[in-house]
């Protein structure tokens, strides 16, 4: 059942008052933080072509316009701040009324924001990691190295997608120098996980135990039009939880809702923590 932002708030705060939500949040909670999502009203890149880790592992061109992409886009990540949106889980979360936060989120600004209990479901833009040796480095350090690697080399992009990733063009691209691991000279990759790559079991069935011991779900800026977080929504459902949904746009999960909300979500949320207990 859709219910407009202004009369839905008493029925959020009624399903979140017991506590034990477990959050699900997607690209539509960053919007408000300057990153655009894929699929709603902000969704300038939803037409955009994502590097997929067949490619990025099968061809040096690949990891090149991937990386001179990234190295741009990594500036508006990296400097992007929490949104009103993300403050209200995190307020949420230290009231003692969440069970756990999944993100699908690359950005780390349910972090930056304070939240603690957060899985990040196919990685953060902020780690880098070898494909050879397997050791993680900071996403600042590798900036730093390609800095140096690239001396004199700017571009300007006018587009940034959600994953960091900028759109130039080949001109742009072409002559940008690449890094290896310090440790062993292998490919790095961004630890996220790309289009046809698998999210970890562990992380999958880590996430699945928080659905299977909260008392509710309620998903936050998520199109749910992927099974990734989808399959997280049908488990909910399997086990007869109330299932909250706030998106701007319907949702693949608006079919188990008890209740959807289409608003913009920082003023939703903000507004939902003002009438939440401020403690438990």
């Amino acid at each position: 059942m859709t219910v407009a932002a202004d009369t839905a708030l008493d029925r959020l705060a009624g399903l979140i008052e017991a506590g034990g939500v477990l959050v699900l949040s997607g690209a539509g909670l960053s919007t408000e933080s300057g990153i655009p999502d894929y699929r709603g009203p902000t969704g300038r890149s939803r037409n955009a072509e994502p590097m997929t880790y067949q490619r990025f592992v099968g061809s040096e061109q690949a990891r090149r316009r991937y990386w001179a992409r990234s190295h741009v886009g990594w500036r508006q990540i990296g400097e992007a701040r929490p949104n009103t949106g993300h403050l209200a889980v995190a307020a949420l979360e230290t009231r003692g009324l969440l069970a756990g936060i999944v993100t699908q989120n690359v950005d780390g600004l349910h972090q930056a924001a304070g939240a603690r209990q957060v899985i990040e479901l196919h990685g953060g833009l902020d780690r880098v990691v070898c494909l050879t040796c397997r050791e993680r480095t900071p996403r600042a350090d590798l900036d730093l190295r390609l800095r140096a690697a690239n001396p004199g080399w700017a571009a300007e992009a006018g587009q940034i997608n959600p994953d960091g990733d900028a759109v130039l063009t080949d001109a742009q691209v072409e002559g940008f120098r690449l890094v290896g691991c310090r440790s062993c000279d292998g490919v790095l990759k961004p630890d996220v996980v790309f289009f046809g790559e698998n999210v970890p079991r562990p992380r999958v069935e880590q996430c699945f135990a928080l659905v299977g011991s909260a008392r509710a779900l309620l998903v936050l800026g998520s199109s749910l039009a992927i099974r990734s977080g989808l399959r997280f929504v049908d488990r909910a459902a399997a086990l007869g939880l109330p299932i909250a949904i706030i998106n701007q746009g319907a949702t693949g999960g608006d079919h188990h809702a008890t209740l959807t909300v289409d608003a913009p979500l920082g003023a939703t949320l903000t507004a939902l923590t003002a009438t939440s207990p401020q403690d438990r």
